[in-house]
């Protein structure tokens, strides 16, 4: 009897979500590693992504998306615009506004940090056959649709 058969879908789902919920956290730490050559925190890496894909934002806007307090993120950005990774200017809409804008140095030293850790995710996909290759990159297909709560076909 295959396992499906011994257990409710419910309790499948919830067998699956949490498999994939410990795989995810293990990748992520696994491929966190690869950012320490940058230098840069974990938190401050996170901020920094969502200027350079989301931005110019405000303060308060980025600390949403990042879901900390407006006073942690200014500390954050604080640390970023030292580092020379963001700017701030003003925001034209507000003139009391200021936007994050990412730096040149910004965005490079993101783009350096994905790349590092694509190649060390391409590296351990390279041991698999290509059965198994098709399988994660259907799986990714499948999570990425997921994650945009979009569950169906």
């Amino acid at each position: 009897m295959t396992a499906s058969k011994r257990t409710s879908p419910t309790r499948e789902v919830q067998d699956v979500a949490d498999r994939l919920h410990s795989a995810a956290l293990h990748l992520l730490r696994r491929l966190r590693i690869e950012d320490d050559v940058l230098g840069v925190s974990p938190p401050r890496l996170s901020a920094l992504s969502v200027v350079v894909f989301a931005g110019p934002l405000a303060i308060g806007a980025l600390a949403a998306a990042e879901g900390v307090a407006a006073p942690t993120m200014t500390r954050l950005v604080d640390g970023l615009e030292r580092d020379g990774f963001v700017r701030r200017r003003r925001d034209p809409a507000d003139a009391r506004g200021v936007l994050v804008e990412a730096t040149t140095a910004g965005r490079r030293t993101l783009a350096r940090g994905r790349a590092q850790r694509v190649q060390t995710l391409a590296t351990g996909l390279a041991s698999l056959t290509a059965d198994e290759l098709a399988a994660i990159r259907r799986g990714a297909e499948l999570i990425e649709r997921v994650s945009r709560g979009r569950a169906e076909t």
